[in-house]
């Protein structure tokens, strides 16, 4: 590309953000990017409306890719589960087709310079805030996350995501110079000189397999990292959420043409029910990055049999709290009634293991028994969750029947202090909200019960012999079975002390005292890390140069400097 060329301007046009989003990266301090707020004030009066609008007339319509391979349409049923069939059909395109499609266009792009390849990818992002209230409905509508979730994970934060693995793309590729001049010296004659070039390659066909519900925060990462190493990108949505993805491919493939690029760099594979294509697609021997979120089963599955591929899982896990004590009880139960309600706990980085020794642990309010911080939870729960209106902007609602089955079973055991009840949504009687269920469980005559993961609104208080045993269950069942997230209250630095060295141990992330404004289910991009490679529940983080550096290699070529001709005396 040359200097004049549209792809040069979009490098020219973001060069600021992108300088200014890989010091961030290094600094780890607070920078978003994008505006979290759904405020007027921040994107206009009528973006709301706009954004609306946008998502209506979409659907019960075939959704436009112009130049898209396929033939035909394919109609995955996208229901909201606040009611709403979206009833929007996709270009069909089989496995094989997808990847041949997207293998063709990629080889002027592998060998794009990567600054050309940022400045898209940037372009991209700017284009998708710019459009975020339409996506935030697509999200909102297909995950059952209430609207400003919607707009924050799916919209503004899943866009800082995306940045970030861009920045990290970048930097990786210019750590080394795009060439460089070798000289060796010599006993006799002059020296032994080469010329070297040294041109970043993407790997090949890379594949995100996205997920029900966020959808856009957990492909965004990958998809921009792939993107911005060279590889053009098969995305293959969950059935159910579809439209947030299928967005964010035709403004990339926008961005690509205008570019000069084919637009089939980018490719959409939707499927109907019960296709299961991600499989076929994972497998392809042209495909050589993967990037999953979802189950365990499949994500081991993928580790498994995708071994021409990289392959990136982010999968389920035993998110744990220790508490050995606190000098504000009040400030433990908001903090945690916050992240137990929040989207239904329907994240992963959810707290589901909640550890307290048997004798309790110490409060300014006193010694809290498991028994009574069980029933303390449930209440602060309740009271929390009183409100129609604040219950349904927190839970949002379920996102399918499975989770359903998980709180209804859940509040059935012997142990449940705190059942879910049903709350009535004030604006879509067809949503299905239930409050959290907490469940007090025997930490030797439970394990069974504790060591799954319960996806959804489901958290069990676990007694213990002692704090130093909760955290030895604690380094036992995330290193055996993952998390991606895990917490410890205590006012002993001896205790904090240990917690940090079992979480270590166990490769997880650690927050201590959590009491204020900050949740344990809460990842800012450019400062925390998201999963790890260090336990059963990731094979990486979101984002650091390992998510980047396996989706490219750097290829050389050398040859004999010319000689140096030497004007006569």
């Amino acid at each position: 590309m040359t200097a004049e060329t549209p792809a040069a301007d979009f490098f020219a046009r973001h060069r600021e953000l992108l300088d200014r989003a890989v010091a961030a990266a290094a600094e780890r301090d607070h920078w978003a990017p994008f505006n979290e707020s759904p405020s007027t004030s921040v994107y206009g009066e009528e973006a709301p409306a706009r954004g609306e609008e946008g998502f209506r007339a979409l659907l019960g319509q075939d959704f436009a890719l112009p130049g898209h391979p396929g033939d035909g349409t394919v109609a995955p049923r996208e229901v909201s589960p606040y009611g709403l069939p979206l009833d929007v059909a996709y270009p069909k395109v089989t496995p094989d087709e997808a990847v041949a499609t997207a293998k063709a266009a990629a080889r002027v792009w592998r060998t794009t310079d990567p600054d050309v390849r940022a400045g898209i990818a940037a372009e991209i992002l700017v284009r998708l805030n710019a459009d975020v209230f339409r996506i935030a409905q697509a999200v909102h509508h297909t995950t059952g996350q209430a609207f400003v979730m919607a707009f924050q994970a799916g919209g503004a934060h899943a866009q800082d995501r995306g940045l970030e693995a861009v920045a990290y793309a970048w930097a990786e590729q210019k750590r080394h110079p795009a060439a460089a001049r070798w000289s060796k010296p010599q006993r006799r004659g002059g020296p032994l000189t080469m010329d070297k070039t040294f041109t970043a390659v993407g790997r090949g066909v890379g594949l995100v397999v996205g997920c029900n519900t966020f959808p856009t925060w957990n492909a965004y990462p990958g998809l921009f990292a792939s993107l911005v190493t060279g590889n053009p990108v098969v995305v293959k949505p969950h059935p159910r959420a579809v439209l947030p993805l299928a967005l964010t491919v035709r403004t990339a493939r926008e961005v690509l043409a205008e570019a000069g690029f084919d637009p089939n760099i980018v490719v959409l594979a939707a499927e109907a029910p019960g296709e299961r294509n991600a499989a076929a697609l994972a497998t392809h021997p042209d495909v050589r990055i993967v990037d999953f979120t979802g189950s365990t089963e499949f994500g081991d599955w993928l580790e498994a049999n995708a071994r021409q591929a990289h392959v990136y899982t982010e999968k389920a896990g035993l998110n744990t709290i220790v508490l050995d004590a606190t000098d504000d009880y009040r400030g433990v139960l908001r903090n945690l009634t916050f992240s137990l309600s929040l989207y239904s706990g329907q994240m992963c980085t959810t707290p589901q293991n909640l550890l307290v020794a048997r004798d309790g642990f110490a409060t300014d309010e006193g010694v809290k028994t498991p028994a009574e911080f069980a029933a303390d939870l449930g209440a602060a729960l309740d009271a929390f969750l009183g409100d129609p209106g604040r219950a349904a902007g927190t839970l949002g609602a379920l996102v399918n029947d499975d989770v359903l089955k998980r709180v209804e079973e859940a509040s059935a055991l012997p142990g449940a202090v705190h059942p879910t009840r049903p709350v009535a949504h004030p604006e879509h009687s067809g949503a299905v909200l239930r409050t959290p269920a907490v469940a007090l469980l025997d930490a030797a005559a439970d394990r069974p019960v504790y060591t799954r993961e319960w996806f959804g609104p489901v958290s069990f208080v676990i007694a213990t012999d002692s704090t130093a045993h909760s955290l030895d269950v604690f380094r036992e069942t995330v290193s055996a079975h993952g998390a991606l997230t895990a917490a410890v209250y205590a006012t002993s630095p001896e205790v904090v002390d240990a917690a940090r060295d079992a979480a270590l141990d166990a490769g997880v992330h650690l927050s201590e005292n959590l009491t204020g404004g900050v949740f344990v289910n809460q990842s800012a991009a450019f400062s925390d890390f998201h999963g790890t490679s260090a336990n059963p529940a990731a094979t990486a983080a979101l984002t650091d140069p390992a998510f980047v550096t396996g989706r490219f290699t750097v290829l050389q070529s050398r040859r004999h400097a010319p000689a140096v001709e030497h004007a006569d005396a």
